[in-house]
């Protein structure tokens, strides 16, 4: 599948992963839409990178219709969306102050499960409605699972489920999609330099890095983004979940 002049949707894609996502499609010459809760920082990056910007939340499906209606103006739907969107609070099941805050656990859920099913079943609506490209490929949609959906820390059960269940939908959804032309793969990041680390010092950082077996740093976005567009491009690539991680295995902390 070519990037190049095609829609491209991409959450959380005002900054992380999801920034370098939409710097490469842009890069690619897809004509891309950022959709993230920080409008002003969507604002930012479209006008860094030509782009357009949509603010909104990945579990409303008023806000995911707005900005696939935004992708869509002067040209057809996205036939590319990427959901990069995600939150990840600590906390442990029982902790000092109780038991995990019920709350906290469905929000999690709520942003990185639902919000991504929630943004990957409207986008393959529109897809699903558009001519079909030469051999017969429609689009494709790539999700943002994590390492901690198979070697979940202390402290991540929310977020491990969360991430878990990404995973687990990503063969259903390209099975359901293969016979028109639509096409559905996860990336499975490890470590990666990140808004979520950023508030780590450096030394916590180099340390952090320093687990991953080879090469022993954390992950770049731009590395994300390079995985992101294999997925897009290899037309043979389906139903995968791809791990991202320079072959590290999470301890339990």
């Amino acid at each position: 599948m070519r990037i190049e002049g095609c829609g491209a949707l991409v959450t959380g894609g005002a900054s992380g992963l999801g920034a370098a996502v939409a710097r490469m499609l842009a890069g690619a010459g897809a004509r891309v839409t950022i959709l993230d809760r920080d409008g002003a920082a969507a604002e930012s990056l479209a006008a860094d990178t030509g782009a357009r910007a949509a603010a909104g939340d990945v579990t409303s499906e008023a806000d995911v219709a707005r900005a696939l209606d935004r992708a869509a103006e002067g040209g057809e739907a996205p036939r590319i969306a990427v959901n990069c969107a995600g939150i990840a609070p600590p906390a442990k099941i029982v902790g000092r102050d109780g038991p995990h805050p019920l709350e906290t656990f469905e929000q999690v859920l709520a942003v990185n499960l639902t919000g991504t099913f929630n943004v990957m079943r409207l986008a393959a609506e529109r897809i699903l409605a558009l001519d079909p490209l030469e051999g017969g490929v429609r689009g494709a949609i790539v999700n943002t699972a994590s390492v901690a959906a198979y070697e979940g820390q202390v402290g991540q059960a929310a977020y491990a489920a969360s991430k878990g269940g990404v995973v687990s939908m990503t063969l259903p959804a390209a099975r359901e999609f293969a016979r028109s032309g639509l096409r559905v793969n996860a990336i499975a990041p490890g470590l990666f330099r990140t808004p979520m680390l950023a508030g780590l010092p450096e030394e916590a950082r180099a340390s952090l890095g320093a687990q991953v077996p080879f090469p022993a740093r954390l992950g770049e976005p731009e590395e994300f983004a390079a995985a992101v567009r294999f997925c897009l491009e290899s037309d043979y690539l389906n139903g995968e979940v791809i791990r991202l991680d320079g072959a590290l295995r999470m301890q339990p902390r």
